[in-house]
């Protein structure tokens, strides 16, 4: 299992690494941005992205969850491909006819969620990049399922910097405005779609398995109401908000939550790098017990991070934003409460994958769906963007609590509640202790770097004090420790001191290096290891 653990660990790094690099850069360039483009455009781009979201499940039929399944059930090379190619031509042809549709209602939308069409270009423009990219999948899980995580993680930084670069380009240099920002996106895609071409068309072949693509439809199209309801989850608040406050509101809620979706990086890479390996490891001996200390420690990771941003949320809004922007850090604390409930929900909901019972997602994710317009519509006209942070929090809580509940009908794992509860209060604790020790009246920079370290070390102080590790986790933990400390203090060894010799001695010497191990590309060694 710890040879697993290890595998995991080295792929959630490099997966983080790539989403940390590009997710930096972005934030820094956002003190950049705010100067060519007001909270109105910020609210207009977030709404935007509401529509991106809601169509990008469409267009996929739920199939990008069928083709990573289902590739572990082929035997061998044609099979693959001919998953491939039944699923790619049906998007193609289906999706076809949908984009049609969308792009002729373009304005009747635009009127709609804006109150006029002139946001129908933007709108066309953002149809058409998210049918391009819904065929990106499937390349892209073929570099998770070969854990080719290097090579994937080159490509997706270098189609966000490329992104990067053209909406700088287009929105400072062209001030395009919101009309730049889609467009870039659509321009990477284009030029993507010719770059990946070759490594798709490696996996088409001429021909088409109905029975293959029923089976891919089973699992999938219960993922399209389940995707639905779970971007209703997500957006909602918005929607309510753009009925009850202004595109300004609406802009700061948007930066704010933008900020505490910083801990998503976390989970897009875990995700990334854990949806091959708990589909590689479903058949072993080991599995149940691999997948409850990955969800424990998992939960251990995310409430310490998500401690750490809820202190420092007033101090990073001032160090980045200019002072219109700072009311967006009151909904910092919430929803970096609700990404920690997301991450639960991934960890201990597995099993539905696993045994193909998706028919579950739609149920969990509708009641998390009713609760957050519930929920929004209660709170938002009293509390404004507060409540509609709260609601959101509180809604992820319900998809939380009934995917794992259904998961354990299908696939009993006993993960283990207790230790996460401990590590809730202890994440809590950390969190108030930093914002009552450190007044946010204190320097930003300073004010940023004491209320994160506090956090981070009053959380971590309260993990390994109230009895959470067990007997062999303090064990390996000590183990750790002291190698740390065996290697620091081990003394260098002296270089060697140039003398004159004698002509008849001979010196003689030598050269140590190590060399590192093949790293194994090839996901059934996992399944061997």
């Amino acid at each position: 299992m710890f040879q697993r653990l290890k595998a995991l660990g080295r792929d959630l790094a490099v997966y983080g690494a790539g989403d940390v690099a590009t997710q930096v850069l972005s934030l820094l360039l956002l003190p950049l941005y705010v100067r060519y483009l007001s909270p109105g455009d910020y609210g207009v781009l977030a709404l935007l992205l509401t529509v991106e979201m809601l169509t990008k499940i469409v267009f996929r039929w739920g199939l990008d969850a069928s083709y990573m399944r289902m590739y572990y059930d082929c035997p061998d090379q044609p099979a693959r491909q001919r998953l491939t190619s039944t699923i790619a031509f049906f998007l193609a042809g289906v999706n076809g006819v949908v984009l049609i549709a969308a792009l002729w209602w373009a304005p009747s939308v635009s009127h709609w969620l804006f109150g006029s069409p002139s946001q129908a270009p933007a709108l066309r423009v953002l149809l058409a990049n998210t049918f391009i990219s819904g065929f990106f999948f499937i390349p892209f899980h073929q570099l998770r399922i070969a854990r080719q995580t290097e090579r994937f993680i080159a490509l997706t930084v270098t189609r966000s910097a490329l992104t990067i670069g053209l909406r700088l380009l287009l929105v400072i240099g062209f001030r395009l405005g919101v009309v730049g920002v889609v467009f870039a996106d659509l321009v990477t895609t284009v030029l993507f779609t010719a770059l990946l071409s070759p490594r798709f068309a490696r996996l088409l072949r001429p021909v088409f398995s109905r029975a293959i693509l029923t089976e891919a439809l089973r699992f999938g199209v219960p993922r399209i109401p389940h995707g639905l309801a779970q971007q209703t989850v997500a957006v909602s608040d918005r929607y309510v908000l753009s009925r009850y406050a202004t595109l300004h509101e609406i802009g700061l809620y948007s930066i704010g939550a933008s900020f505490a979706m910083g801990l998503k990086l976390a989970l897009n890479a875990f995700e990334s790098a854990w949806a091959p390996l708990y589909f590689s490891l479903m058949h072993e001996p080991d599995a149940k017990p691999t997948y409850r200390v990955v969800a424990t420690w998992g939960t251990a990771a995310i409430v310490g991070l998500a401690a750490m941003v809820a202190a420092a949320a007033p101090q990073v809004v001032r160090v980045l934003l200019p002072e219109p922007f700072h009311g967006a850090a009151v909904v910092i604390p919430w929803i970096a409460v609700a990404v920690v409930l997301q991450a639960l929900y991934l960890l201990t909901s597995i099993g539905l994958n696993i045994t193909k019972r998706t028919e579950f997602y739609p149920l969990a994710t509708g009641a998390a769906a009713g609760s957050s317009i519930g929920l929004n519509l209660l709170l938002v006209p009293r509390f404004g963007v507060t409540g509609a942070a709260v609601a959101t929090a509180c809604s992820y809580g319900v998809l939380a609590g009934l995917s794992a509940y259904f998961a354990h009908r299908v696939y009993p794992v006993g993960y283990e509640w207790g230790r996460m509860a401990r590590l809730a209060i202890a994440g809590l604790a950390a969190y108030t202790i930093a914002v009552l020790v450190i007044p946010v009246s204190w320097p930003a920079v300073p004010g940023l770097a004491a209320r994160a370290l506090t956090a981070a070390l009053v959380y971590a102080g309260l993990v390994a004090s109230t009895g959470f590790l067990t007997a062999g986790e303090r064990n390996r933990v000590l183990r750790l420790g002291q190698s740390v400390m065996a290697r620091r203090s081990r003394q260098p060894e002296p270089k060697p001191v140039e003398t004159e010799v004698p002509d008849t001695m001979e010196l003689a010497g030598q050269v140590v290096s190590a060399t590192a191990g093949e790293v194994i590309d090839d996901p059934e060694h996992e399944r061997r290891g």
